[in-house]
């Protein structure tokens, strides 16, 4: 199975973690690195280990990052490029990203289908709806958006 590490700034990695657990209960082959200040040193320690747990079977992983650009980022960059081919890296991740690709992954999963499932759930993830909210004296079609 491909591996996952969720790591980001402060407590975003643990709270999507545990709002992903809640919606599509426990998560095999998934990593939590979060990045504090003051521990700047031990980070990346944190980050290696992870990220060798969760390729430790050979399929590979996924490393999903807050913010393009951060401190998480940079060093799961740097990581994945020394741990050679089959560990890629996602930035800007978020909660519908995560469980489309928690959904979609099984044992036959590839790095590169869950990428491809990620980068595209990430993209429709985001939205903005509009309530069609019925000005006085409007029909009212009854479904409410």
């Amino acid at each position: 199975m491909v591996g996952f590490v969720l790591t980001g700034h402060g407590d975003f990695a643990t709270g999507v973690a545990s709002a992903l657990e809640m919606i599509a209960g426990p998560q095999d082959h998934f990593e939590v690195v979060p990045f504090h200040e003051g521990e700047e040193s031990e980070f990346p320690g944190k980050l290696t280990e992870a990220l060798e747990r969760a390729s430790a079977d050979g399929n590979g992983a996924i490393a999903f990052c807050d913010l393009l650009g951060g401190t998480p980022f940079n060093q799961t960059m740097v990581l994945s490029a020394e741990m050679g081919a089959n560990v890629e890296v996602v930035a800007g991740v978020n909660l519908p990203l995560l469980l489309e690709v928690v959904a979609e992954r099984t044992e036959a999963s590839t790095v590169d289908e869950l990428l491809a499932t990620a980068l595209e759930a990430g993209k429709t993830g985001v939205i903005h709806p509009m309530l069609d909210v019925d000005e006085p004296g409007g029909e009212d079609d009854g479904d409410g958006l």
